[in-house]
């Protein structure tokens, strides 16, 4: 059949099937990738790529990393386990980076170890890396005071190599730092002097080292280098010093204590001197009262009177001798 003859709506209609078809096609199908893929020996089929759309998974994401892969001679990564590593929310690039690596630098590294290590959180490819080029770790100023009370503050630098079968639930970095720490305060702190560790700092790095530091952790400790060792305050001194103080407060609450104890002590026998006073001072007043009625009642004679008075002067006079001042019953 002559193509004139067709109708011209039929012919149109398959012209605008023919581009709806190509749009959907390109839409839904990266010819470009595919090519990529095929060119690089990399055979993924449509029906895959087609598949990864309605997935959610951005193909690119997949067949580039296995572009990669195949290039470095790695035929056991497979477009299925990289597309399941991408769905359970992993870094396709860096796993597959990871595997390139380590394949190049001899360590064994399955691809459902290092996706595991990848869903874990930490940094696959850098480990890797780490565990090729050992990594130095710089610790903050540790103070710690030796035996003599002289206080050293030790800076130290730990080289460590990642351990990638203990990545997965190891310890990370501020385990180490922190160890490494409290290894230097132990070791100082049992020294006899700091001037044993200023002439030999590298004591600090063996006897940390000799810990077995590294157990439990994502790394390996190659080495502990004490970088700088600088004298600090003088502790002990400092201690002594607010002991003292500390106790001579104390001694002095106590005087105190002791002193107001006293005080009272005195105004408490001066109130009871005072009222024994005021009891002789009422008992003599009631001598004349008492004389007064022996006279009335004839009990008491003038000569009797004249002897009291008599004997009243005489004790007067002696006690003015001996310097006791006036008699308590002078002027009565």
């Amino acid at each position: 059949m002559d193509i004139s003859q067709v109708a011209p709506g039929l012919l149109l209609a398959l012209i605008f099937t023919g581009f709806i078809f190509l749009v959907v096609v390109f839409r839904f199908i990266p010819v470009g990738l595919w090519i990529q893929a095929i060119t690089s020996g990399v055979r993924v089929s449509f029906l895959t790529l087609f598949g990864m759309r309605f997935r959610k998974v951005n193909p690119a994401a997949i067949v580039l990393p296995l572009i990669n892969a195949h290039k470095a001679g790695l035929q056991q990564v497979t477009v299925d386990e990289l597309e399941s590593h991408f769905l359970s929310g992993g870094n396709v690039s860096r796993v597959v980076n990871a595997l390139i690596s380590a394949d190049k630098a001899g360590i064994p590294l399955p691809f459902k170890q290092a996706a595991a290590i990848d869903l874990a959180g930490r940094d696959v490819f850098e480990a890797v890396q780490v565990s090729v080029n050992p990594k130095v770790i710089t610790t903050p100023k540790v103070a710690a005071m030796a035996k003599d009370g002289i206080q050293l503050l030790a800076l130290a630098r730990v080289t460590v190599r990642a351990n990638i079968n203990r990545l997965v639930g190891g310890a990370g970095e501020e385990t180490i730092l922190a160890r490494v720490g409290e290894g230097i305060v132990s070791t100082i702190g049992s020294a006899a002097s700091h001037k044993a560790v200023l002439e030999n700092p590298d004591m600090i790095s063996k006897t940390v080292l000799a810990k077995g530091l590294d157990a439990g952790t994502a790394f390996e400790i190659l080495s502990i280098d004490i970088a700088d060792v600088d004298v600090g305050d003088n502790i002990g001194a400092e201690l002594q010093t607010d002991q003292a103080e500390a106790d001579k407060r104390i001694a002095q609450a106590k005087a105190e204590e002791r002193r107001a104890l006293a005080v009272a002590m005195e105004q408490e026998f001066k109130a009871e001197a005072q009222k024994q006073r005021a009891q002789v001072i009422a008992a003599e007043a009631q001598i004349p009262l008492a004389m007064a009625d022996a006279f009335r009642k004839g009990n008491l004679g003038v000569m009797d009177f004249q002897r009291y008075r008599n004997l009243q002067a005489d004790t007067s006079m002696r006690q003015s001798i001996a310097g006791g001042g006036d008699s308590p019953g002078q002027g009565g």
